[in-house]
């Protein structure tokens, strides 16, 4: 099709509705993620962590951030999900077993992309993010479920 045949309809200016009450809730849910991912970031930060990936797609799922963490033994890379509610019981309690293995499936899948494979010194945290902004992390959070 040449460009003298396409049709353009540039007066077609419609209204755009406002968001519904999900539309709504389901953007602050997004930017309140965001902003609890940037404060656990930060903390890594601050323990000396170095950000490697921020919502690293694996084949299970998304992992928030992951961060390569320098040992006396060596760098350890630490996969880290973020669970943000008003309390950290509130947060801790949205994450099952289910999820837990997909965090896990996709953490494999980005240890095979380095030079040790799956012998690389690794651990999945979880961190909790509070309606107050407050950050718990538990390390090794999934120990002992497999």
């Amino acid at each position: 099709m040449r460009h003298s045949q396409l049709e353009f309809d540039f007066d077609a200016a419609r209204p755009v509705a406002p968001p519904c009450a999900r539309q709504r809730r389901g953007r602050v849910n997004f930017h309140a993620g965001l902003a609890a991912e940037a404060s656990v970031e930060r903390m890594y930060a601050a323990r000396g962590c170095r950000c490697l990936e921020r919502r690293w797609r694996g084949p299970g799922g998304e992992v928030d951030l992951i961060f390569r963490e320098d040992t006396a033994i060596g760098d350890r890379i630490v996969f880290v999900e973020v669970k943000a509610a008003a309390s950290h019981d509130a947060a801790a309690a949205r994450i099952g077993q289910r999820q837990a293995d997909r965090i896990a499936a996709s953490a494999m899948a980005y240890l095979d992309r380095l030079r040790g494979g799956a012998l690389t010194d690794m651990r999945l945290d979880v961190a909790l993010v509070d309606g107050q902004g407050r950050v718990s992390v538990l390390e090794n959070a999934f120990a002992g479920w497999w």
